[in-house]
């Protein structure tokens, strides 16, 4: 499966976003899909992630304000960013995920960018 992100940009502290992560070569259901992030000068660290199975994991800094689901029929799975935060500006990748490891290239990501 290729993914790619999409829907960054520029929000203020306690703003909302929705990210958007797009399939082609194989189904989202088939697949597990996180998205993770970078912030400069950090590592890449782990949102969200859900599994084939429908369950989901999220990172504690993130838990409550974000979500992560599924759009089968458009074969997509977004990531709904409420009540952002400065903290909350990075670089957004989604991959697939394989067992609970990221699994091939990380693509480009889509930058979230968010105001004090």
């Amino acid at each position: 499966v290729q993914l790619q992100a999409s829907g960054g940009g520029l929000v203020q502290a306690g703003g909302s976003l929705r990210l958007a992560c797009a399939a082609s070569g194989s189904s989202v259901s088939l697949n597990g899909v996180g998205w993770y992030r970078q912030a400069p000068g950090k590592q890449r660290e782990l949102v969200a992630r859900t599994y084939s199975n429908g369950n989901t994991e999220y990172a504690g800094s993130v838990k409550g304000r974000f979500t992560i689901s599924r759009d089968n029929a458009k074969n997509t799975v977004y990531l709904q960013m409420n009540t952002l935060k400065p903290e909350d500006t990075a670089v957004y990748y989604c991959i697939k995920i394989v067992g609970s490891w990221p699994f091939g290239s990380w693509g480009q990501g889509t930058l979230v960018t968010v105001s004090s």
